[in-house]
C-alpha cells in the first residue's frame, strides 16, 4: 500500500462527499420543519446528514494535514522566487490569500455574490418550509400531548377521539407530540392535521406569540398568511418611524432600526388589531 495514495484519495473522496452533504444541507427545511415534518433523505434526518457532515470535515482535514506533510516539499517550493529564496507572501499566495479575504469580509458584509449565495439558499429553505409545512410553535413535537392541545387550543378528548378514529395510537396523553408520531409511523405534522383540520377557506387568525421561523419571513408572506393588507402594515410601521418593504424580512427591518424581529411581529400585531 501507498500511504501518499492513500491519504490523496482519501481525501479527494471526502471533498467529494462533503460537497454533497453540503449541498443537502443547503436546501434542507429549517430545523423545526424538519423535526416537524419527520424530513428524510435517502432514510437520513437532517441531524444525521448534519453529523455525516462534520465528520466527513474532520476526515477531509485529517488527510489534508497528512496531504501536507507528505509532500512539504513541493509545497515549499511554491513559496520560492525566482531565485529560489523561501518567500511566503509570493504572486500566487498573495491573489489566494486575497481571493480568500475577499470571500470571507464580503459575506460578513452582505456584499454580492455572496450576498446572493445567501439568500438563495434562504429562499430555497423558505420554500421548503412552506412545502413542509410550519408547526404551529418552536419544537411543537417535543410537547406532551395535553400540552400540545392546550397550547394549540384544541380540546384534548376531541382531538384524543379524532386520532383514534384516524387509527392513530394514543396510550398515553403524556406521550409528546414527536414519541406519538414515531409510535404511529407518521411525521408530527399529520398528527396535527387529524386533530386540528382546517376548514377550506379559513383565515387565519395572526397568534399573539409568533409562529417558529417569523424572522426570516418577508413581510408580504407574512400579511398574505393573515389576510393583512400590507399597505397598511408598510404605512402604519413607518408612523412609528419603521421603514420597512414587502420584500423584506422581519429580521431585516428589525436590524435595521436595532430591534429584535420578534419585537417587528409585536408591532404588527398591535397594528392589526388596533
Amino acid at each position: 500500500m501507498n500511504i501518499r495514495k492513500i491519504t490523496s484519495l482519501t481525501g479527494l473522496i471526502s471533498f467529494v462527499l462533503l460537497i454533497l452533504t453540503s449541498v443537502i444541507l443547503y436546501i434542507v427545511p429549517s430545523g423545526r420543519v424538519a423535526y416537524w415534518a419527520s424530513w428524510e433523505l435517502w432514510g437520513l434526518s437532517k441531524d444525521q446528514w448534519a453529523e455525516v457532515h462534520i465528520n466527513l470535515g474532520v476526515l477531509l482535514l485529517i488527510a489534508m494535514i497528512l496531504h501536507i506533510w507528505l509532500n512539504w516539499k513541493p509545497m515549499i517550493s511554491y513559496m520560492r522566487s525566482k531565485t529560489r529564496q523561501f518567500r511566503l507572501f509570493t504572486a500566487d499566495f498573495n491573489v489566494s490569500l486575497i481571493i480568500t479575504l475577499v470571500v470571507f469580509f464580503g459575506t460578513i458584509a452582505g456584499i454580492p455574490p455572496m450576498s446572493s449565495v445567501i439568500q438563495l439558499g434562504a429562499d430555497i429553505t423558505e420554500n421548503t418550509n412552506q412545502y413542509y409545512g410550519e408547526p404551529p410553535y418552536g419544537h411543537a413535537e417535543l410537547s406532551a400531548l395535553s400540552d400540545f392541545a392546550h397550547k394549540v387550543d384544541v380540546d384534548l378528548d376531541e382531538a384524543i377521539g379524532c386520532l383514534d378514529a384516524a387509527g392513530y395510537k394514543v396510550p398515553d396523553r403524556q406521550m409528546t407530540i414527536g414519541e406519538l408520531a414515531e409510535l404511529n409511523g407518521v411525521a408530527p405534522g399529520q398528527l396535527y392535521a387529524v386533530m386540528k383540520p382546517e376548514t377550506p377557506g379559513e383565515i387565519k387568525v395572526m397568534p399573539e406569540e409568533p409562529p417558529g421561523g417569523t424572522g426570516q419571513k418577508k413581510l408580504g408572506a407574512l400579511c398574505e398568511i393573515y389576510q393583512l393588507n400590507v399597505g397598511s402594515i408598510v404605512a402604519d410601521l413607518a408612523d412609528i418611524g419603521i421603514a420597512a418593504t414587502p420584500e423584506q424580512t422581519l429580521k431585516e427591518i428589525g436590524t435595521a432600526v436595532g430591534k429584535d424581529p420578534h419585537a417587528i411581529y409585536a408591532l404588527i400585531y398591535s397594528i392589526s388589531h388596533q
